[in-house]
């Protein structure tokens, strides 16, 4: 047989891919998006060990090559819907990782059941490539290429199908593949392909959505435990899931941090929850202003008592409650900036009536548009600028975003904020209280840093920020605050029992006076983060309050090593909610990766009898390098675009299939191009253009953030094709060396690949998080360039 199964690779490829990006998706739902690494690093596990399994059993395999190929196929199909239904029973709680013992097994069992099916993905491709060494740049153009369709076009379909659908779809499109691979291999019997068609056709009529069970520890699971409880709405789009949920014998009060002087309530309200997380509430609302006085008691009520008849821009307006807020206050017009279109759906369409026609208001104006998008695009300028607290306080207290990019927090964010500002204009950002104080004292030394990069001499003149039993609201004015202003804010938190942190001239004993704790601890930090020893304060303090930027956008990220022991020891007397958990959760995925790496990957490699067959150090080496380098910088790029294209989903997808699909014609181009140094021009020419994007890539999102989701994605892709083109030379010009020299060692070096790429894509988010995404790209430039090296000393 000579000729490669071209089609049947590219849709196998293309299967897994899709398979990658939606269990992101899915993911998102059960738990939470950021163990995107974890499934990326599972499908990496999966490639790796089945190169070992070719290595082990090559000669019993070769001998059924296209059955094993088209078995394999065919267990993708079965093994995509089967090994997440097992995994949603496996009952780990992320929450409870740092003191249950049997946490981590469960946390590695999940990990290996979604290994399986790349395993099966993996041993098909693998098999190709090692039956056609000879043909690998061709063969690996098809893989990647079938893997870029696959991750984008599973993007489009999740806009006309929800992700348990998405999942069925995908078992069909495996069945397809495996009977095409009976065509192109000439399998026998030949009724195969009729019998995968059928169980295809099938498959497409009679299998149900897959169900999808929201861990019990989320918002949404915990909501619907209440007696009376009911979903009356749901919708799905790649930006979340979104369900209503109305209670008519419990009733939902959502007014976070209400005074405890209040005496009025909220009106009925509906939940509405962005995959399991929430609820922002869906307020009734007919017209009548005098209901909502309960918006008036809380702490993101300051701005109105200062200024007079706004301008107002709110940044993630959700289903409404600040837009309302701001109509309650006399606002002179509202642009509410909303990301996903199905929640002002609701609004506009569904809740209409219910909602009192809010968006359609006389002078509220809303957009579809990401948050930092509308602002650098926007000509208009705002008295206030209000950033929407969206997230619930239960995942916010519990770390659960401490791994998530967060660009609605960074210094270069808040910048932009106050630029749209009118003289004498405000910010106001409006967090959970938790305590020892975290998210405050990060957000305020982030706005002391975003002031100085403003060229302000004095933040401390334009500072203000109070806290109530629940909530704390900073305030950044774009002039120096007034003796009139300071008075109103006073009076303000004394009429609703509300604490002052900062406001310039403030005293100590000012501080810590209605919600009491054992010492002003925010005033004190406040006070710390304005004074010449900031950065020795932020140095010693027990969380991580380092300012956030848009290269290290992990704004909720606290969790400090040197801290974590002392932590530890306080779990018996209640301690272990001060962990932000996500961090270890992603060293000890680290940790089960490497394990599983080495017990699924390099100890049966080294156990076997084959090893002394096996090419030297500088073979292991090369595919080793470039397995960590191409992870790195593709895991780098994916949380630097998730910035530019609004959401995490689409970055993976966008850079996954932009990557795939460039890295598919360098590697068409290393089988034609036969010069002998072409890796490292490959490796010179991508340092290059890493180089040069590191430089202008920060003012180029911000220039171009605000296009359509259509040109964003032209323009991702466009910016990633130059360097993935080089990127796509080494793997395929060290292949067909082997092909050359050691033809049976091929598996070998998918194995070593496989075991890199496991380990890089947990390594590289680590990484980032401490070093920032520029570190990470420049260290997959000197990997590259390791393995140029390495290179030389191929037999």
């Amino acid at each position: 047989m000579s000729r490669p199964p071209f089609i049947a690779i590219g849709l196998l490829s293309a299967c897994v891919l899709a398979y990658e990006v939606l269990l992101t998706r899915l993911f998102s739902i059960v738990l939470w998006h950021h163990f995107a690494y974890m499934i990326i690093s599972a499908a990496m596990l999966g490639y790796g060990a089945s190169g070992t399994l070719l290595t082990l059993l090559k000669e019993k395999i070769s001998a059924h090559f296209g059955a094993v190929y088209v078995m394999a196929a065919a267990a993708l199909a079965v093994l995509m819907p089967v090994s997440f239904l097992l995994a949603q029973q496996v009952p780990f709680n992320p929450l409870e990782l740092l003191w249950d013992n049997t946490q981590p097994v469960k946390l590695l069992a999940v990990y290996l059941l979604m290994m399986l099916p790349f395993f099966c993905g993996g041993l098909g491709i693998g098999l190709i490539f090692s039956h056609f060494g000879k043909q690998a740049g061709r063969i690996y153009a098809c893989d990647i290429l079938g893997a870029g369709a696959g991750s984008l076009g599973v993007i489009g379909v999740l806009f006309l199908v929800p992700p348990n659908q998405m999942l069925s779809a995908l078992t069909v499109l495996a069945l397809l593949a495996a009977a095409i691979a009976v065509v192109e291999l000439k399998v026998r019997p030949k009724w195969l392909m009729k019998l995968f068609v059928g169980v295809a056709v099938l498959a497409a009529v009679a299998l149900p959505g897959i169900q999808v069970h929201p861990s019990a520890y989320k918002d949404l699971s915990q909501a619907l435990n209440i007696v009376g409880a009911r979903v009356v709405e749901e919708r799905t789009s790649p930006l979340g899931q979104i369900m209503v949920v109305e209670n008519t014998r419990v009733p939902l009060r959502d007014a976070p941090g209400m005074s405890l002087n209040a005496t009025s309530e909220p009106p009925p309200q509906l939940g509405v929850f962005v995959d399991g997380n929430g609820p922002s509430a869906l307020t009734k609302f007919d017209g009548n202003l005098e209901p909502l006085a309960y918006l008036d008691q809380l702490t993101s009520a300051l701005p109105y008592h200062i200024l007079e008849r706004p301008r107002v821009l709110v940044l993630g307006a959700g289903p409404g409650s600040d837009v309302l807020q701001a109509l309650y206050h006399h606002s002179a017009a509202v642009d509410a900036v909303e990301l996903d279109r199905n929640v002002t759906g609701l609004v506009r369409q569904r809740f209409r009536e219910y909602a009192g026609n809010l968006y359609g208001q006389p002078g509220v104006h809303v957009h579809a548009a990401e948050a930092r998008g509308f602002v650098n695009t926007s000509e208009a300028r705002y008295d206030l600028i209000q950033v929407a607290l969206l997230d619930s306080f239960g995942t916010a207290s519990a770390g659960l975003y401490g791994l998530s990019e967060n660009y609605l927090y960074t210094v270069e964010a808040l910048q932009a904020y106050l630029s749209r500002l009118t003289p004498g204009g405000m910010l106001a950002v409006t967090r959970w209280l938790t305590l020892p104080p975290r998210d405050a004292l990060k957000l305020f030394a982030t706005a002391v840093s975003a002031l100085e990069r403003s060229g302000v001499t004095n933040p401390a003149a334009r500072l203000a920020m109070i806290r109530g039993w629940k909530t704390v609201t900073l305030l950044v004015k774009n002039s120096d605050f007034t003796a009139s202003e300071i008075a109103a804010i006073k009076e303000f938190s004394r009429a609703r029992s509300f604490d002052l942190v900062w406001y310039p001239g403030m005293r100590a004993d000012e501080a810590n006076r209605f919600n009491i704790l054992s010492q002003p601890y925010f005033f004190e930090g406040a006070a710390a983060l304005l004074s010449p020893q900031r950065q020795d304060f932020i140095d010693q303090y027990k969380f991580y309050i380092e300012p956030a930027t848009d290269d290290r956008p992990h704004f909720f990220r606290f969790f400090k090593w040197n801290a974590a022991a002392e932590i530890f020891a306080l779990r018996e007397q209640g301690g272990m909610p001060l962990l932000d958990w996500s961090y270890p959760l992603l060293a000890a995925t680290l940790l089960q990766a490497f394990a599983a790496s080495i017990l699924l990957i390099l100890a049966p490699l080294a156990l076997s009898r084959c090893r002394r067959s096996l090419p030297g150090a500088p073979v292991a080496l090369y595919f080793l390098a470039i397995g960590f380098a191409f992870m790195f910088m593709e895991i780098a790029f994916i949380q630097k675009f998730v910035l530019f294209l609004a959401h995490p989903l689409y970055a993976v997808a966008v850079v996954l299939c932009a990557f795939l699909a460039f890295a598919a014609a360098g590697s068409w181009l290393a089988g034609r191009w036969q010069a002998a140094n072409k890796v490292t021009l490959a490796v010179i020419a991508l340092g290059a253009i890493s180089l040069f994007y590191l430089a202008i890539l920060p003012g180029l999102f911000q220039a171009l953030i605000h296009l359509p989701d259509a040109a964003k994605i032209v323009i991702s892709v466009a910016l990633i094709a130059p360097l993935a083109m080089c990127m796509g030379v080494p793997f395929p010009t060290g292949m067909m060396r082997l092909a050359g020299t050691a033809e049976e060692a091929i598996p070998w070096a998918w194995a070593i690949n496989g075991f890199a790429s496991v380990v890089g894509a947990v390594l590289a988010t680590l990484l980032a998080i401490h070093l920032g995404f520029a570190a990470v790209i420049l260290l997959a430039v000197l990997i590259y360039a390791v393995a140029c090296v390495a290179l030389r000393g191929f037999a």
